[in-house]
């Protein structure tokens, strides 16, 4: 038997998360990449053959990156010095042809074996690496499917094959061409949420050899692997708090992992010496951003919370109550992931601003029958929506409804404190985001959204609408709560 051993590094989500933050305890410093590069370079030093890698969404989420268009977070990536990372659907959140400027930017491989060009049906991106360590192989490939690429879709230049079993299929089909160069480990980095890779691993025919699955996008945190179709699957949360930690055991004979252990490496400076050189890099780019955005544009009497987008909150009640003002429109729904930060307040500065909410679009107004808007609250509300991988919303004071878990069905709906009515019209506001992607986030299509004959865009910039208005009303005080409302029997 010839075994070794190898420690793979796993991040995903991190979202431009550069910079460290405070602890409970005022003088612990949590995550921030020069605690986290800290960490990786001690395992680096401590163990002979590490292997780093990113399972998407390196991108947006902070203004620094937002700032730089990416170009900041990419240059950063390179001074952590990834083996290899996969995309997540944020990579694609600055167009194509910048996503294609910041691979060139990058000096690691970024693999994905199932997005292609249209016209050509050609694949977008490397659909797979192959590194060599130590003398074993290790083989990595690239999945994103039709839960995360609905941004890809707003493209008329790429395609997918999107459903899982289609994305397994291609996976075979790397595996298969490449079995004969003696692959000692094959990885899998997904960005698809961690349900949708236990369904995935469950596809995969053994043959093809899938040892481990690294994931993202669903922000999940892990007390230990799952392990299905003997596929070890993983996922370190979210941002640069935790970095996951998987300890295997490779045997070259068979290409098996013969043993392993995996962990969730809390990021803090209680136990990691910070890289002092990454935290001069990072100034490079956030001393600029903190000048020119320090300026002060509201006070709250509080802090505004947005602890998770899978329930009603008040920051999230706030914002579209804001937004249903500037529409005039009986009810507003906002994505809660477009919400970026836990908090807003109590002094709020540009910079707080501009990362709170940092996915600008445009807000539209439609006219829909009340079954539609009917529809639209069965549809989000159900309870399998309320997970790490649904599409989640914030509403405004004038719309309330209750779902009962238990029957799954939706018992009331009141729009300006009146029962709904079925055959009456009411206006409702979207981003532009939900309204391309209406069928697989509210359940209804761009002809139901257009029944009425009646479409409005209100503002081409929600930010501008959000910036305008915390700018002229200070001390904010009453706000509704209980607007989406579950009974669980």
């Amino acid at each position: 038997m010839n075994t070794k051993k190898f420690t793979i590094l796993h991040s995903n989500d991190m979202h431009g998360d550069f910079l460290a933050e405070s602890g409970q305890e005022k003088e612990k410093s949590i995550g921030g990449l020069a605690l986290l590069s800290g960490y990786i370079n001690k395992v680096r030093r401590e163990e002979k053959n590490v292997l780093y890698v990113i399972s998407g969404d390196m991108v947006q989420g902070s203004l620094i990156d937002s700032e730089y268009k990416g170009i900041s977070t990419i240059e950063i990536m390179n001074y952590l010095s990834p083996d290899v990372v996969t995309l997540g659907n944020h990579e694609f959140d600055y167009g194509l042809a910048h996503l294609l400027f910041l691979e060139k930017m990058a000096n690691f491989p970024i693999v994905n074996a199932n997005l292609y060009i249209k016209h050509s049906h050609k694949r977008l991106m490397k659909p797979y690496c192959i590194l060599r360590k130590d003398g074993f192989d290790f083989l990595f490939t690239g999945i994103i499917t039709e839960k995360v690429i609905d941004a890809i879709n707003m493209d008329p230049l790429v395609g997918s094959f999107i459903s899982l079993e289609e994305a397994g299929c291609e996976v075979g089909k790397i595996t298969n061409a490449y079995k004969n160069n003696d692959i000692d480990c094959t990885v899998l980095l997904t960005h698809i949420g961690f349900e949708s890779d236990k369904a995935l691993a469950a596809l995969l025919d053994q043959e093809w050899g899938v040892d481990i699955i690294i994931g993202g996008h669903s922000h999940t945190i892990l007390e230990k692997p799952e392990v299905i179709n003997n596929i070890k699957i993983v996922q370190a949360g979210t941002s640069s708090n935790q970095i996951g930690r998987m300890d295997i055991v490779v045997d070259d004979k068979t290409n098996a992992i013969v043993e392993y252990q995996w962990k969730l490496v809390p990021i803090t400076d209680e136990t990691i010496e910070p890289d002092e050189g990454m935290e001069k890099f990072i100034r490079r780019f956030s001393d600029p951003v903190e000048r020119k955005y320090a300026s002060i544009i509201t006070k709250f009497p509080h802090a505004y919370t947005h602890p998770k987008r899978e329930i009603e909150t008040e920051l999230g009640d706030y914002i579209a109550d804001i937004f249903a003002a500037a529409a005039e429109a009986d009810c507003v729904f906002i994505g809660s992931g477009s919400i970026r930060s836990v908090s807003l307040g109590p002094v709020v500065t540009l910079k707080d601003l501009k990362t709170c909410f940092p996915y600008d679009d445009s807000i539209t107004r439609f006219s829909v029958q009340g079954k539609t808007l009917r529809k639209i609250l069965s549809y989000i509300m159900r309870k399998e929506n309320r997970n790490s991988e649904g599409e989640c919303y914030q509403v405004n004071s004038q719309l309330s409804a209750v779902f009962d878990d238990v029957t799954e069905k939706l018992i009331s709906i009141l729009v300006r404190g009146v029962p709904l009515v079925d055959e009456l019209t009411y206006t409702i506001a979207l981003q532009g985001y939900h309204v391309q992607n209406s069928s697989s986030y509210l359940n209804v299509s761009q002809e139901e959204l257009l029944s009425c004959g009646s479409q409005k865009v209100v503002t081409t910039s929600a930010y501008d609408v959000l910036e305008a208005y915390l700018r002229s009303n200070q001390q904010q005080i009453n706000i509704p709560f209980g607007r989406l409302r579950y009974i669980h029997g």
